[in-house]
């Protein structure tokens, strides 16, 4: 397989073609159990796995979060947020978060499918949304939201050597992550994982 032609084509054979249906609430099992149960239904969220072309081939595009964020503060992630009402699926909201967030012009990205939805131990239900990006100009990181913008060669992304495990503890409860280590970036939690459910569902592989 040559990866930035034939990748592209296999995605979208494998990709679901419209967002998933959101699991109901009591069917759901989250990466990590909070120490105290939810007591609001999940919120719709969405992300963008941007495959971005690139000369030299495509990359993945991640942001560094701002410092200043009440939340996942300096963490590293995927371009994304919640599901408005005014948004038309999940498509439209991670483009609509990617063009707040870096600049991404939505007219820039072709969509070629969805995963499974993934939920965290947050409370957030994900639909991660894929798509080939051709940019026409620089992604610019929004001072409000994001610290800085960074890619990662896909072929990094492909290679099961990249990934390591991540350590946390909550609660006195330990789990891990997969961790992706990258040009002085720690990507690991949410967007490490859906990085890797990404990779194998590319390769038609399952890993724990």
């Amino acid at each position: 397989m040559t990866i930035d032609t034939d990748i592209i084509e296999i995605l979208a054979a494998r990709l679901l073609r419209e967002p998933p249906a959101l699991t109901p609430a009591e069917e759901l099992v989250p990466d990590w159990n909070p120490l105290t149960p939810f007591s609001r239904p999940p919120v719709p969220a969405a992300v963008l796995i941007a495959l971005v072309r690139r000369p030299e081939g495509h990359t993945v595009l991640y942001t560094e979060r701002s410092p200043d964020l009440r939340a996942h503060s300096g963490q590293v992630a995927f371009p994304g947020g919640k599901v408005d009402r005014t948004d038309a699926d999940a498509a439209a909201a991670a483009l609509r978060e990617a063009n707040e967030e870096v600049g991404m012009a939505p007219g820039d990205a072709s969509v070629l499918g969805y995963m499974p939805t993934y939920y965290t131990g947050t409370n957030y239900l994900i639909t991660p949304v894929v798509a080939e990006i051709d940019p026409s100009g620089p992604f610019v990181p929004n001072p409000g939201e994001v610290h800085s913008v960074f890619e990662v060669p896909l072929s990094r992304i492909l290679d099961a050597r990249t990934y390591g495990r991540y350590r946390i503890s909550r609660g006195g409860k330990e789990h891990s992550t997969w961790q992706i280590d990258h040009d002085g970036h720690v990507i690991w939690g949410i967007t490490a994982n859906l990085t890797r459910k990404f990779r194998d569902l590319a390769l038609g592989e399952v890993t724990a």
